[in-house]
């Protein structure tokens, strides 16, 4: 797969997970705008009919094309580039959903290296995990 086409499923798939808690916020239209523009999918008509607030994109879907995206094999930098878009459109509003956390850890499975020794992106999803266990606590 070129780079072009790599590029743009990472974004649908951003887009998909903007949707896992059920609604896209202004933070993270604003966050997607701004990462489609940097790439220039900004007027892709795909990615444009993604971005409809009307029709939600489905969490099978989503789950779907970032499967698609790894493959079976992936590689660190794949993983590293989705990890980083997938919690830069989490942390944009400020607040992780639960459906979110289940993605993120999720994503912590997928992970190359799967060793704690060298993944800082594991320490960042732990700090997560709990966070959310605090928080469904109370």
């Amino acid at each position: 797969m070129n780079k072009v086409n790599k590029t743009k499923q990472l974004m649908k798939i951003v887009i998909g997970a903007s949707w896992v808690d059920g609604v896209v916020t202004t933070e993270e239209r604003e966050y997607l705008t701004k990462m489609l523009k940097e790439n220039n999918l900004i007027d892709d008509p795909e990615i444009k009919s993604l971005l409809s607030p009307v029709k939600p994109i489905s969490l099978q879907d989503c789950y779907k094309w970032l499967e698609d995206y790894l493959g079976k094999n992936h590689k660190k930098e794949d993983y590293q580039k989705l990890l980083e878009a997938i919690s830069g459109i989490f942390y944009s509003d400020g607040d992780i959903d639960i459906e979110e956390a289940k993605l993120l850890h999720y994503l912590q499975d997928l992970n190359p290296e799967n060793e704690p020794r060298n993944s800082a992106f594991r320490t960042l999803l732990g700090s997560i995990k709990k966070m959310y266990s605090r928080a469904i606590k109370n």
